[in-house]
């Protein structure tokens, strides 16, 4: 999964000036570590959010379509843009899962989990999805050069085909995600994300700690909720 940070506008000041302004209006604000920390640890462990939504990030993220679509589930405070099989031939790029990806589902429904899987296993689902992407790359070429129209020939197209999108958030947002899509084991409430959509998470997540140290550090320190 690729995912690059493309523009950014958000930092720990500007949660704190968003939230002081309703007791000091236009004063001119102290900018204190200090106070800084104890009062976005307060904002989040007491989960008054809307400071938070003061800030934005913009990734530009290619993935497969199928964790482009369980990501676009997530419409509160998120933009997207993305890449269209109708005006575009769309490349030849497809998810293949490597070895160390767990393959054998067990547990029930909400609260599953996953084992490795065999050697056999993993042979079998390589060899599987690589025909069936050349099976299905071969009839897209052989449609548009049929004239066939682009919007029509995609629909050959698996899921496991790589799609690029634009994701804007704001950090308030951003944390929603990360405490559905990345998992810890620190978090108040556990997650269950599909391994290709938390390998995205995980990235957007470095991101986020870099730029935004004391947020992420009291995101983390109250449970991974997002305020």
């Amino acid at each position: 999964m690729d995912v690059e940070l493309v523009q950014q506008l958000a930092t720990d000041e500007m949660i704190c000036m968003a939230a002081r302004v309703s007791t000091i209006g236009n004063q001119v604000q102290d900018y204190d570590d200090k106070r800084n920390r104890g009062l976005i640890g307060f904002l989040m462990r007491d989960r008054h959010g809307s400071p938070f939504e003061h800030g934005t990030f913009t990734f530009r993220i290619s993935a497969p379509i199928f964790v482009v679509r369980e990501f676009m589930r997530h419409r509160a405070g998120m933009s997207y843009n993305e890449e269209s099989g109708r005006y575009k031939e769309l490349e030849p790029v497809f998810y293949v899962p490597s070895d160390k990806r767990p393959l054998v589902q067990f547990g029930k429904a909400g609260a599953y989990d996953f084992k490795l899987g065999t050697f056999g296993q993993w042979w079998t689902t390589d060899e599987a999805m690589r025909t069936a992407y050349a099976v299905a790359w071969e009839q897209y070429q052989h449609m548009l050069a049929e004239g066939i129209a682009r919007e029509i020939a995609r629909s050959v197209l698996p899921v496991g085909t790589f799609s690029t999108f634009y994701v804007t958030c704001n950090p308030r947002s951003l944390m929603h995600f990360l405490s559905l899509r990345a998992k810890s084991d620190d978090a108040k409430y556990k997650s269950f994300p599909q391994v290709e959509i938390q390998m995205v998470a995980d990235q957007m997540e470095a991101e986020f700690k870099r730029l935004m140290p004391v947020t992420h550090e009291m995101f983390a320190k109250h449970g991974r909720v997002a305020p």
